[in-house]
């Protein structure tokens, strides 16, 4: 026997002392399962572990940091970065499952959840009670709560409303050697000493192990309007971002899709989109109904100046998931085009959005790709995606070369690598050129400060040579 297989042998057999061998699981099955997420990358763990309590989750993590087994925390696996996969092998701790609802406080307009809780799940039922959970990633139905946290989730609602970071008041976590600490809390101010509450959101389980939540609510918008708005052109759909944010709108949301985007969706879906467009906005006004009509008008006479084609509304939530259906459809449409779809996320100025879906068009002709942008473009964060065929190598370097260009080109326009997927294990290696090696550095003293062992999530957001 092996050093290595005398150890994990060791490790198993401590481990059975405090977890049932019944959230242990090792077959091939189970490893397979929970051996990827949502990008291209697979990796088996040599075990998985359903956990049962934060007691269970500390014996774990001190038996772990002892043996020196990584831990890979996940929720649904829906993350577009990597975060998930567990590339060093070791333990995968799998949170479906673990998605107690603790409490929801109408009056301190707080819920307290499990982290293994389905973000749709957790918004349908405080919008029953007349609260709103507004942080919306187009995977809500299927992602957790503590996999949006890790990885610092957003949606097409953060123009108005901002990101998860902006609801997280209080956490519960486990750090590296076990200990159980609360950070945050109930209260809406709370600046005792450092933020500690914020450095864990979209750290991507690397410094700690989230157990509990406090999120904050807001009461459930009044009325809703959804518009469709068409353009000949790129730069009128851009003039009309322009002039909804100067003259001081702030819609729910602001999305765009591109050319290529709308050929793909109507392709697909049906939904009676002109091909030739270039491009679509789908923009979504909420809160009282009177503001609503304020908003409605202002917003109807700005898009007809921009020199739309066509505008079209509704204020009934099936007419509004009809006009939404186009947006919705944006990467599955994409999707069957190729059978490799590579959607990326960056993350640019306002007013840089017309440049850069200029570039990402430009950057696809030059490699002979076929790249849908679509995103939010309210707020810059975009989403070129790539579909090609990544068994073919000279596709794949194409591609690789591509993407590269693409984030070159985000952080010339002022902005950044990642707007809501996260660094991970896809943009590790492109990271110091947004924060800079002083930054990088910073970055990596705390995580070898939190986790000496590197543990947690062990090939995300830095490089192996810049690892512990």
């Amino acid at each position: 026997m092996s050093m290595a297989e005398n150890i994990y042998e060791q490790f198993f057999h401590d481990l059975s002392l405090v977890i049932d061998s019944q959230q242990i699981l090792t077959s091939k099955e189970d490893r397979i399962a929970y051996s990827y997420d949502a990008t291209r990358h697979q990796v088996y763990p040599l075990a998985v572990i359903k956990p049962k309590s934060t007691d269970q989750i500390s014996e774990l993590v001190k038996l772990a940091n002892q043996y020196q087994i990584p831990i890979t925390p996940r929720g649904s696996g829906t993350g577009l970065s990597g975060g998930a996969v567990p590339v060093k092998g070791g333990i995968a701790l799998a949170f479906d499952g673990y998605d107690k609802v603790i409490d929801i406080d109408k009056t301190n307009l707080v819920a307290i959840v499990e982290p293994g809780l389905v973000t749709a799940q957790l918004q349908k039922l405080v919008e029953g009670r007349g609260l709103f959970y507004p942080p919306d990633p187009s995977s809500a139905k299927v992602s957790t709560i503590g996999g949006n946290v890790a990885e610092g989730a957003g949606g097409p609602r953060a123009l108005k409303y901002g990101v998860t970071r902006d609801y997280v008041i209080g956490l519960e976590i486990v750090l590296p050697d076990g200990e159980i600490i609360t950070t945050g809390g109930l209260t809406v101010k709370n600046v005792s000493g450092y933020d500690l509450t914020r450095l864990i959101v979209a750290s991507e389980g690397t410094l700690a192990i989230i157990t509990k939540v406090i999120l904050k609510l807001i009461p459930k918008p009044e009325a809703a309007i959804t518009y469709l708005a068409t353009f000949e052109k790129l730069e009128q759909a851009a003039q009309a971002i322009t002039e909804i944010v100067r003259q001081g709108l702030l819609p729910t949301a602001l999305e765009i899709m591109d050319n290529s985007t709308i050929r793909a969706v109507e392709d697909y879906a049906h939904l009676n989109l002109d091909k030739n467009l270039g491009a679509v906005l789908i923009i979504e006004l909420d809160g009282f109904k009177l503001e609503v009509e304020r908003q409605s008008a202002l917003l109807q006479k700005i898009i007809s100046g921009s020199g739309a084609r066509d505008l079209h509304s509704a204020t009934e939530d099936l007419e509004r998931n009809r006009l939404w259906a186009a947006r919705r459809n944006a990467l599955p449409a994409l999707a069957r085009i190729s059978p490799s779809v590579i959607l990326e996320d960056a993350t640019v100025p306002r007013r840089q959005v017309p440049i850069m879906i200029k570039g990402i068009n430009e950057i696809g002709k030059k490699h002979d790709l076929t790249i849908g942008t679509f995103g939010h473009a309210g707020d810059g964060n975009l989403h070129p995606t790539i579909v090609t065929d990544l068994r073919d190598e000279d596709k794949k370097a194409a591609m690789e070369m591509a993407v590269e260009e693409m984030f070159s080109l985000a952080l010339k326009c002022g902005g950044t690598l990642t707007g809501e997927h996260g660094i991970g294990l896809v943009k590790s290696k492109f990271l110091s050129q947004e924060v800079g090696t002083a930054g990088l550095e910073a970055m990596r003293k705390i995580k070898q400060t939190w986790d000496p062992n590197n543990i947690l999530n062990p090939g995300k957001i830095f490089l192996p040579s810049e690892e512990v």
